[in-house]
């Protein structure tokens, strides 16, 4: 997608898109409801117009290319399946609109079915199916019109967390071993960061950051994403210069440069870089407020002398109302600028390690 639009009337719901997808990879629009992510399915699929821009596949333009003629699938939210036919004639449903030989759709609804592990549920009912296996028909139906990419529409929403959790593993599974080029959309970040070979964030019909999940983890560029992917303690702070950063009134060693000297800043730690330990020990003193249990670790509010709220994940409990020292690593600190772009972003980062003399640190802080 090259510049894409797309207005209703007055409102631009994309603005200005540019996203480029390369064969047999697992991508993820991960955003807010209401961002854009399926309006950018559905301009991929032909169910809807750019209002500017252009899209391509394999190098032509396809803006005025119809649906059917597009070598996309989509896989729907509620599945879309037929109740009044079994899953055989579902999968089956759209070889029969191309009058494809009985014989060959009757070999391809079974390979389609078998790859989805439903190699035996051909006469089984929709209404005898689990959500799971719903899903995996809608997939198998999507998938046996043999498409070079397939969309998926938040297919997962509608099924329980550890269902959902299996699904994850089936689906990725599932694009490595036939190679099809996945573009998912889901507003759960957790689902993004465990499946994605990359990753979209959007908000208000714009991309702010792409990359790997481990990227976009511990590298996000603004307040927005650090905020919606994964939990984080973020604070304001000022960059004292490169590798050295201020925040909560000290002076720390980071692994952040290229930004000007005593420039304002935002400041991230995640909960689970940071460790309890003695107040003589800690780089910061805080006072536990509050813990919840959640199974594999606790959840821990604790505030500082000025009142900064701070989020702690540990694999040991704490005291309410005690008073203890946190420590973290230089490299645990992330520093953002303030309303940087991601272009902004990779120029400065590839300028700053470039510049920076390899026997003053840069290697080691890269």
């Amino acid at each position: 997608m090259k510049n894409v639009h797309k207005r209703y009337g007055d409102a631009e719901v994309l603005k200005g898109i540019t996203i480029d997808l390369e064969q047999g990879k697992f991508y993820t629009l991960l955003g807010p409801s209401g961002c854009g992510k399926t309006t950018i399915l559905r301009i991929i699929a032909g169910f809807s117009d750019a209002t500017e821009g252009d899209v391509y596949f394999n190098g032509d333009r396809i803006n005025d290319l119809p649906a059917n003629k597009r070598k996309v699938n989509t896989v729907f939210q509620d599945y879309a399946l037929f109740p009044h036919m079994n899953v055989h004639d579902n999968v089956a449903y759209g070889l029969n609109l191309q009058k494809t030989a009985k014989n060959e759709i009757d070999d391809r609804v079974q390979q389609a079915l078998t790859s989805v592990r439903l190699a035996d549920y051909g006469n089984r009912e929709i209404s005898e199916l689990s959500g799971g296996q719903k899903q995996r028909v809608a997939i198998a139906r999507a998938i046996v019109m043999q498409p070079k990419m397939l969309l998926l529409d938040e297919p997962l929403s509608a099924l329980d967390a550890k269902l959902r959790r299996d699904m994850q593993y089936e689906l990725r599974d599932l694009q490595e071993r036939l190679g099809i080029t996945f573009l998912f959309v889901t507003h759960d970040q957790e689902e993004a960061l465990a499946m994605s070979d990359e990753i979209f964030v959007m908000n208000v019909g714009q991309v702010l950051q792409s990359g790997s999940p481990v990227d976009i983890y511990d590298e996000p560029i603004n307040h927005f994403v650090a905020d919606f992917i994964g939990e984080s303690n973020i604070l304001t702070g000022k960059m004292i210069r490169d590798y050295e950063v201020e925040f909560v009134g000290k002076r720390f060693e980071c692994a952040d440069g290229g930004m000007a000297p005593n420039e304002p800043v935002e400041v991230v730690l995640r909960p689970e870089d940071l460790d309890i330990t003695t107040v003589d020990d800690g780089k910061l003193t805080v006072t536990i407020d509050s813990q919840l249990f959640r199974g594999d670790y606790y959840e821990i509010i604790a505030y500082d002398g000025d009142h900064n709220e701070w989020l702690i994940h540990s694999t040991n409990p704490a005291t309410d109302g005690e008073t203890v020292g946190l420590t973290f690593e230089p490299y645990d600190i992330h520093v953002m600028r303030l309303h940087e772009s991601e272009a902004e972003f990779d120029a400065r980062i590839e300028t700053y390690t470039e510049e920076t003399p390899e026997d003053e640190g840069a290697a080691s802080h890269e």
